[in-house]
């Protein structure tokens, strides 16, 4: 770091999520510069990185992470290029902030975290944002305050506008369902151990191939049920919300749709558009808490072990959908490094 503590940040991957990760350090947080940006587009990086005083483009993660400039790492890759980077990033013992799926799989990422306890100490983020959001951070010190007594449901919505070219059913499971999983185990401290996923008729709206909406229902290692409405082709808007029905009361986010309005002829508000635009803070707050614990020689938030156990679930959600069937999580004991 320099002199003054700014913190030099290699940004990994400048597609939408890296991009606007670049733009997150150079103009709305504190305490970090872009001191590199890395793609395989040569031209896209150089573009990004003119944009950027004092940024270095690469085409190379080994390359941006050994240049003395470079104090922590950003990964916004695809998630198949991650595991590779994670490991280069712990061969400098660089920390890391690691958007979600820490790896696509079980196996990978077991390799992450096993190759993470050897260096004796936790050097991995996992970019879980909801666990950043104000009103599930609030929905979070309720549960934990245990007012209401203890939880023993959660009701959980996911609704997307659309989906991108391609989308497929095991998508739905590792790209939009996978918060849901990290935010389940989070909210409710507590290991998530099978899954169902039941098939309602489609919508009219889904791509071919794509069985949408579905109910996921997950079951955990206390004995609670949480089941989410997945809906990725609702063509409306972007909705999430979490409902946790507790032994004394409830308790639910994910209803406030900002001015209600009554005017001529009608009355609302608005929806949001999309996982941006909804998540915006929550993104800025997870870059700055992520900031500040590096400058303080600290790694705090989701770990490696909150990716793994999320991959391991996922990976017993796309079984689940194939089967039709309850399928069991396949979790190892938890390390030490992550108790």
């Amino acid at each position: 770091m320099t002199s003054q503590g700014t913190l030099g940040v290699a940004v990994i991957g400048t597609g939408r999520m890296g991009a606007d990760h670049v733009r997150r350090i150079d103009e709305v947080i504190s305490g970090a510069r872009v001191a590199a940006v890395v793609d395989i587009d040569e031209a896209r990086v150089k573009t990004v990185a003119d944009g950027i005083e004092g940024a270095v483009p690469y085409t190379d993660p080994a390359a941006a992470m050994a240049d003395p400039a470079v104090d922590a790492v950003l990964i916004a890759s695809p998630g198949p290029a991650h595991e590779a980077a994670l490991l280069t990033a712990f061969d400098h013992d660089l920390p890391v902030l690691c958007e979600k799926p820490l790896t696509p799989d079980p196996a990978s990422a077991l390799r992450v975290m096993e190759a993470e306890q050897k260096l004796g100490h936790r050097r991995v983020q996992v970019g879980f944002m909801r666990r950043y959001d104000a009103d599930y951070r609030k929905l979070k010190a309720l549960l934990d305050g245990g007012a209401y007594g203890r939880p023993l449901m959660l009701h959980n919505k996911h609704r997307n506008a659309d989906t991108p070219p391609g989308f497929t059913d095991a998508m739905t499971i590792h790209d939009s369902a996978v918060h849901e999983i990290d935010v389940t185990r989070w909210l409710l401290d507590d290991e998530i151990t099978a899954v169902r996923v039941l098939r309602p008729a489609p919508t009219g709206k889904a791509a071919e191939g794509l069985s949408d909406p579905q109910l996921i229902l997950f079951e955990t290692a206390a004995g609670r049920l949480v089941d989410t409405e997945l809906f990725v082709t609702c063509g409306f808007g972007y909705q999430v919300g979490c409902e946790a029905v507790c032994e004394g009361g409830t308790a639910r986010i994910g209803d406030d749709h900002g001015v209600f309005v009554n005017t001529a002829g009608h009355w609302g508000g608005a929806i949001t558009p999309g996982f941006v635009e909804r998540f915006e803070e929550a993104y800025d707050r997870q870059v700055q808490h992520w900031v500040n614990a590096t400058r303080r020689g600290e790694v705090e938030g989701p770990s490696c072990w909150d990716g793994y156990a999320a991959a391991a679930v996922c990976a017993a959600g796309v079984r689940a959908q194939e089967s039709g069937e309850r399928v069991a999580v396949d979790l190892i004991e938890r390390p030490a490094l992550y108790r």
